[in-house]
């Protein structure tokens, strides 16, 4: 059967596995990227850059109850990763060329590092007390080009175009 996209599907809809591991290789990349990004210059513990994530909901609270709050913070940030896939998944169903051409999953990987990027600026100073410099944004930006929005794209298109 073809599907608006133009790809024969044999055996069901690929989408389900292609945003798991899409998902998890974004989510183990991204975050080991993230502990040695913490770890090198500033010396921050991963249970520190973890609660920073759980301080999106849970506000300051998050620093007072270590591994528990570092716990939730690995989950949310799965929980990202995996609806970053799905997103690209969906929008990759809708407009075919993400997956056509290599400059398209450029774009796709430049558009990830500049969403991820804008929500790491804000939480990087909050689980940190560092406000980050331009070097750190560069290296933002190249990191979440390299360990989200690459993978993702790949991974999509692999699975797809089977």
């Amino acid at each position: 059967m073809a599907e608006a996209g133009g790809t024969e599907r044999i055996g069901g809809s690929p989408a389900l596995p292609a945003i798991l591991a899409a998902g998890l290789l974004c989510g183990v990349m991204d975050i080991t990227a993230a502990f040695l990004l913490a770890w090198i210059p500033n010396r921050v513990h991963s249970v520190r850059l973890l609660q920073g994530i759980a301080s999106g909901l849970l506000g300051r609270a998050s620093f007072q109850h270590g591994w528990a709050t570092g716990t939730l913070g690995l989950a949310f940030h799965f929980l990202i990763a995996f609806t970053a896939a799905a997103v690209f998944y969906t929008a990759s169903r809708k407009l075919p060329a993400l997956l056509d051409h290599p400059g398209s999953r450029a774009s796709a990987t430049r558009w990830w590092s500049t969403a991820s990027c804008t929500g790491s600026s804000c939480r990087f100073p909050a689980c940190t007390g560092i406000h980050p410099r331009l070097s750190y944004s560069v290296t933002a930006i190249v990191t979440h080009m390299v360990c989200v929005g690459l993978p993702i794209s790949l991974v999509i298109h692999r699975f797809v175009r089977r």
